[in-house]
């Protein structure tokens, strides 16, 4: 496994997205706990969650506590795992999401998912997505007093443009490590806020990382196979080298910039053995002209 810097931390270049382990579809406990120790296995140090990791209906933080189940009963060494949650959206019964960046819900949510994770401070919070009924200045500075009052240690945010993160920069100030958006074969139009931070000194953590390859869990299962012909090159690389094309588009991922850590889903041992596995595959000059280019 190699490594990345996040915020003065260093952290697997691949993490694991939790978020498959407890929506709809999801696997039975036994492998769920299967699945967060294969990744440990593997040598991943980010696990990313959130509050609102749960099926409609369900019980708001069920992927925290799931992944604190998992910790506690993880046979090897897990000082250096860095849980990363998120707070500021929700489920509705009808399996839609909903946002809620008001400062008093950002801060009663932080304190909920501590108590769920069972630790003494909250490793990395994000702000999971601007809510347009609440200044995003009093959204950040909600995160401000959680650093403040050491809730949480480390600041990060998520579905952030050009603007929103020089504005968290400028409120949260070195506490601030990470943007998470959207970002894959499939969906690139977060370049601009990827070279921001880059530049920075930001770590920019792509979700559904995989797409265009196999397809988001918000979008259900996984498809496993690309049909659009746009990706062909990625299963080329991949037959060539005898592995999966999802490993291929992660080495992409990490090969755009060195700020760059993906934290792909998974909801089988099998899956996540297969993406930490991307950490260590370093694209050829050659292999890279077959895949896209532009940034």
């Amino acid at each position: 496994m190699r490594y990345r810097t996040l915020g003065d931390l260093k952290v697997s270049a691949i993490g694991y997205g939790a978020m498959p382990l407890s929506i709809e579809g999801r696997p039975d406990e036994a492998r769920a706990l299967a699945t967060v120790h294969a990744a440990l296995d593997s040598g991943v140090t980010l696990l990313d969650t959130a509050d609102s990791y749960y099926a409609p209906g369900g019980e708001p933080g069920h992927n925290e506590l799931l992944l604190a189940r998992a910790l506690a009963s993880y046979g090897g060494d897990t000082s250096d795992v860095l849980v990363a949650t998120k707070g500021g959206r929700g489920r509705t019964d009808d399996g839609d999401w909903s946002v809620d960046g008001r400062p008093e819900h950002l801060k009663r949510a932080a304190k909920e998912s501590l108590r769920r994770l069972g630790t003494e401070a909250i490793g990395l919070y994000q702000l999971h997505k601007p809510d347009p009924a609440v200044p995003y200045a009093d959204s950040l500075g909600a995160l401000r007093e959680l650093l403040d009052d050491g809730t949480v240690r480390l600041a990060g945010i998520s579905n952030a443009d050009v603007h929103q993160i020089r504005q968290a920069k400028e409120i949260l100030g070195d506490r601030l490590v990470s943007v998470q958006n959207r970002y894959s074969p499939a969906v690139r139009d977060a370049e601009p806020e990827l070279r921001l931070t880059a530049g920075l000194g930001l770590a920019f953590l792509p979700w559904s990382p995989l797409g265009g390859i196999s397809r988001s869990s918000l979008d259900g299962e996984s498809s496993g196979i690309a049909a659009d012909p746009s990706y062909a090159g990625f299963h080329a690389v991949a037959g060539a080298r005898g592995v999966s094309p999802q490993r291929i588009a992660l080495a992409w991922l990490l090969d755009r910039s060195p700020n760059v850590i993906p934290i792909p889903g998974g909801s089988r041992p099998e899956s996540v053995r297969d993406s930490a596995a991307a950490a260590d595959l370093v694209l050829t000059d050659e292999e890279r002209a077959l895949l896209p280019r532009d940034l």
